[in-house]
């Protein structure tokens, strides 16, 4: 299919919007659904949608980079860089980006019962799933587990966050929460618990029982994925909780 073909020239069984319709937006390719996002194509030799859609993930899989990570946190001026992407087709991508975000866990409603590590990874999915930057987030939860509240404690670099004890328990206390969950992401996409991963959530435990403030649980989350170290770890039953 040459790419100078606009989407109309082309057979209706093989236009992206007709072809989302008749099988499914999941059996379109990442190219045919850039085009539907991008209308119509005026890339670099008068491009299709689709065309353009190639092209784009292209130029996003240079230096063997996966297209779609990088697309992921593109900024608006990266897309402009590309020929044939404006302002209009590059606000319509990141917009359906962030709302990809979004969609992928919805958050409970305030006062949900968190009674799983995926419900505690759903309220926080937003604030620290996606993240390019470290984020230490915490939980607060009332006696019968439900959500009081979320707070992100500390913004880290790309590889590491900061996050102090006095920090978290100052945050549970003065939200009157009496349990809490502690989460953060790893922008590198792997969830396996470092060795500061786990000396931190031995200093907490210890916190935990000295203020009797149960600890539930330490949650690592990146690019889809998530690690209870209460279900992976021995910590819990070296410093029980009493929840």
């Amino acid at each position: 299919m040459s790419y100078s073909l606009r989407i109309l020239d082309l057979p209706e069984s093989e236009r992206p919007r007709e072809r989302l319709l008749a099988a499914g937006a999941k059996n379109l390719s990442d190219a045919e659904l850039l085009a539907i996002l991008l209308g119509t194509g005026q890339g670099p030799g008068k491009l299709s949608a689709v065309g353009l859609g190639h092209h784009i993930l292209q130029l996003l899989s240079q230096d063997a980079r996966d297209p779609l990570a990088v697309l992921r946190d593109v900024s608006p001026p990266e897309l402009m860089a590309i020929a044939g992407v404006g302002p209009a087709k590059a606000t319509s991508i990141l917009a359906a980006i962030e709302l990809g975000k979004r969609a992928f866990h919805l958050r409970p409603a305030p006062r949900a019962q968190i009674d799983s590590p995926q419900v505690a990874v759903d309220a926080l999915s937003h604030e620290l799933m996606w993240q390019a930057q470290e984020r230490f987030a915490v939980l607060l939860l009332d006696a019968k587990n439900c959500l009081v509240s979320t707070r992100v404690i500390s913004i880290g670099t790309a590889t590491e966050t900061l996050a102090h004890p006095r920090d978290i328990f100052r945050e549970v206390i003065r939200q009157s929460a009496t349990k809490l969950i502690v989460a953060h992401n790893h922008p590198s996409g792997s969830v396996e618990p470092s060795r500061e991963d786990i000396l931190l959530t031995e200093q907490l435990l210890k916190a935990a029982l000295l203020l009797s403030i149960p600890l539930l649980d330490h949650l690592i989350l990146g690019n889809g994925n998530f690690a209870s170290l209460r279900q992976t770890t021995e910590l819990w039953e070296q410093y029980p909780q009493g929840d």
